[in-house]
């Protein structure tokens, strides 16, 4: 039997935990001219409300279930009409008795509206003025990841104005910096995560072996450069919201503010494969320079997520991409593979484990079913064997 590893287990030790909170502290001194203090407010947060009202589906609320993942202390309930009455473990599978209301009017104390979705396009549902409205007028914070931003809206500036309440958009930036090629500290070893397709595990991968690495009292900084990661830390780059020439700069930059760390598990973002996406992906693969790669794929996805009719590539083709793409800025290997078992019995996963290790000769996991201590142990090897150069 697998045994799955959940937040909820690793609640139970208060010292990891502590020491996984002081790993996301917040260097406010070396954020980018960008930052404008909202990480902060972000880790301020205690008693959230996260909005799916009407989008509580796997594939749309991502942010959603992975804020009760690992902010799961934080959240105080989830908002769906159509769910109240549940639990967000009912309704997202996970957060356990978290509950689910049908609106704020149901949750007397709330320090901040979190919107819970990332759909495609990243557009905030209209039909949710009503909520936001209503935060904003009992000086609730709202936060948003979206690209339609709260902070451009004439209606929503004037509300929080007169209730002191904060608008924050963690996509909005001012990055405009290119990359200069920095030779970072030779003790600072980045861990990349890459992958076959979009939204399959790339930051929950980050985020395990980080956790795997403090747990083990090491050095280690999680880098966010998506929403949900910014939203979960506190700090970091919205990657996919940099205009094209700075994507990485902004990487590069990221990364070398954090160098002071042993090690940097950075956030990976789309595919080098993927018909859309595939800039961001390059612009991280440049201006954050890993020393390693981790291939994160979900057993069964054959198509690219959005685009149905476009099969993904083989791996192995893709991973050959990954390697000439990043040996092109700094010496880089794949030191292990991350896959999502989610739609496999326990049997058929530790088959899908095996064939992958037997494949590609790399020490292989699902970070949530078996943990992730053997990519941890591939990050650590792999930092002796490039001081030992």
């Amino acid at each position: 039997m697998i045994r799955y590893h959940t937040v909820l287990d690793r609640l139970l030790s208060s010292l990891q935990v502590d020491d996984f909170i002081r790993s996301m502290a917040i260097d406010t001194n070396k954020q980018p001219a960008n930052f404008e203090q909202t990480g902060p407010a972000l880790l301020a947060h205690r008693r959230i409300a996260i909005l799916t009202d009407g989008y509580s589906t796997p594939f749309v609320a991502k942010t959603a279930i992975s804020l009760l993942r690992y902010r799961t202390q934080d959240v105080t309930a989830v908002i769906d009409a159509a769910a109240a009455g549940s639990t967000s473990q009912d309704l997202l599978g996970v957060g356990g008795p978290i509950p689910v209301v049908s609106g704020l009017s149901e949750i007397l104390d709330v320090d901040a509206l979190y919107i819970g979705i990332a759909p495609p396009g990243g557009k905030l549902p209209e039909e949710w003025r009503p909520i936001i409205l209503e935060a904003l007028r009992r000086g609730i914070d709202v936060v948003s990841g979206l690209h339609d931003f709260l902070t451009e809206d004439a209606e929503y500036i004037d509300t929080a104005a007169g209730s002191e309440s904060r608008l924050i958009d963690v996509r909005r930036n001012r990055l405009k910096s290119t990359a200069d090629c920095h030779r970072f500290r030779p003790g600072c070893i980045r861990i990349h995560t890459v992958g076959q397709d979009c939204s399959l595990g790339k930051m929950v991968t980050s985020l395990e072996i980080h956790r795997g690495l403090v747990d083990r009292k090491l050095n280690s900084k999680f880098l966010a450069t998506g929403q949900t990661g910014i939203m979960i830390s506190g700090e970091g780059v919205p990657i996919d919201c940099v205009v094209a020439d700075f994507i990485s700069g902004a990487a590069e930059q990221l990364a070398r503010q954090n160098e002071q760390h042993d090690f940097l598990l950075i956030e990976g973002q789309g595919s080098i494969s993927h018909p859309a996406f595939s800039a961001v992906t390059l612009g991280l693969l440049h201006g954050s320079a890993p020393d390693g790669l981790i291939f994160c794929y979900e057993a069964g996805r054959t198509h690219v997520k959005g685009l149905d009719d476009i099969p993904i590539p083989p791996m192995k083709d893709q991973m050959e991409a990954y390697l000439v793409a990043a040996n092109l800025r700094h010496p880089c290997k794949f030191v292990g593979i991350a896959i999502n078992t989610r739609h496999l019995n326990d049997e058929e996963a530790l088959a899908e484990i095996e064939r992958a290790e037997s494949t590609f000769g790399l020490p292989t996991c699902d970070v949530y079913r078996t943990g992730a201590d053997k990519l941890v142990d591939a990050c650590i090897g792999l930092r002796a064997e490039v001081l030992g150069r």
